[in-house]
């Protein structure tokens, strides 16, 4: 992937210098005029226009998506620079790796992250200046602002002021609380549980109780309320007993899971799994599933898991809109005094690359991939603030 960046770091100087050679042969802009002390009308050069293109790139690559497109509406020429298909692609490929979540609806084309690096048709210097016809197979630009978790948040809705009004009437009607199922290797596999440091985590998302609802063979849950408002319940699903996956995590051996039956191979060589009698009465009763996948790049990775996670969505009534959220969790980060943005992507798997690996861009169902560390807990509470609001929960 670094090969592939630094070579379309190259096609991209190569691309903005060829379009401004052609376009720009003056290497300025025409300039914004103004009135000086003679009384007459002034040129006023801007001194970033002049600079050579690799240090134009170079300032790019530092600024955020709304600072650069608060740099295309200065003038006709950076609106034609920062429009360049090429240089989004870049920042696109080179930012993926570092984004903490990723969801069914800002995941990038799949076709776009296969596509060659450059075509005809994705060059600036091939198209006429300022030439709104054109239509590029993959629009990079509206791709990255559509996935960077910056630009997200500037897309969430303010809470209105009636709604304040609203929600105190509805903190007084007894509402169901939403059920979730968890499962997955990450809850066993990780040198520290990501459920036992959930349950004594009262400053992130207090225990609120244990509810008498019993499922035969899983028991009730556990309820904890989010946001000091919302309650929610959580079923915990292991593959197997307490001493085996301790026995299994420390000699770092494959178990036997005990939540699925598999039935052989499919015409495509992937297996087919069915779960247990009492797991699909699980997955019948509850509002959505939390998949804790192991993001730790020497340990995770088996094939079976996203035909795991096809097989619970199939067997539960409505399946189609039940939300899936997937924590890729790892144990720990990286002290800060060693941690940086490349040290980052390689402790862990990517969201994209996590999503890729379950194959969750062709389910139905509505599906987000958080980045979570178990020891902190950091990232679960924006994994749950997405579940909630797609069951129903108002959230602001």
């Amino acid at each position: 992937m670094a090969e592939k960046i630094q070579q379309l770091e190259s096609l991209v100087i190569r691309s903005l210098r060829r379009f401004r050679d052609r376009y720009f042969p003056d290497k300025v802009v025409e300039a914004d005029l103004t009135v000086g002390d003679s009384g007459k009308e002034e040129q006023q050069y801007g001194s970033l226009d002049t600079l050579p293109v690799d240090v134009q790139f170079l300032i790019m690559t530092f600024l955020s998506p709304a600072d650069l497109c608060h740099l295309g509406a200065t003038s006709r020429y950076w609106r034609a620079m920062v429009r360049d298909p090429l240089l989004w692609r870049y920042f696109l490929l080179r930012d993926m790796p570092y984004w903490p979540s990723i969801d069914h609806v800002t995941i990038p084309h799949p076709d776009l992250l296969d596509a060659p690096l450059i075509s005809e048709d994705e060059s600036l210097d091939d198209r006429e200046e300022g030439n709104e016809g054109i239509k590029l197979k993959f629009d990079y630009m509206s791709e990255y602002l559509k996935g960077c978790p910056s630009s997200r948040q500037q897309w969430l809705p303010t809470r209105p002021a009636y709604e304040v009004v609203t929600s105190f009437f509805q903190s007084l009607v007894p509402s169901s609380e939403p059920r979730y199922a968890m499962f997955g290797p990450g809850m066993e596999q990780l040198d520290v549980s990501l459920v036992t440091r959930l349950m004594h985590a009262p400053d992130i998302l207090p225990v609120s109780g244990t509810p008498y609802r019993q499922i035969n063979g899983i028991g009730s849950g556990i309820s904890y309320m989010f946001n000091n408002q919302h309650k929610f319940n959580i079923l915990t699903l292991y593959s197997t007993n307490r001493a085996e996956r301790e026995r299994a995590r420390v000699q770092q051996e494959s178990i036997s899971n005990k939540l699925f039956t598999f039935e052989g191979n499919d015409d495509s060589g992937d297996p087919v799994c069915v779960p247990a009698p009492q797991v699909q009465q699980v997955c019948q009763v509850v509002d959505g599933f939390i998949y804790v996948a192991n993001a730790e790049l020497e340990r995770g990775g088996e094939k079976s898991e996203g035909v795991q996670i096809r097989a619970v969505l199939n067997c539960s009534r409505g399946s189609t809109s039940k939300p899936l959220l997937v924590l890729s969790c790892i144990s720990r980060e990286e002290p800060e005094t060693v941690r940086t943005p490349s040290t980052r992507s390689m402790c862990r798997t990517p969201c994209v690359d996590m999503a890729k690996r379950l194959g969750l861009p062709h389910l139905p169902n509505p599906w987000m991939v958080q980045d979570t560390v178990a020891e902190s807990l950091s990232g679960l509470l924006d994994g749950i603030s997405w579940l909630l609001r797609c069951s129903g929960v108002k959230l602001y």
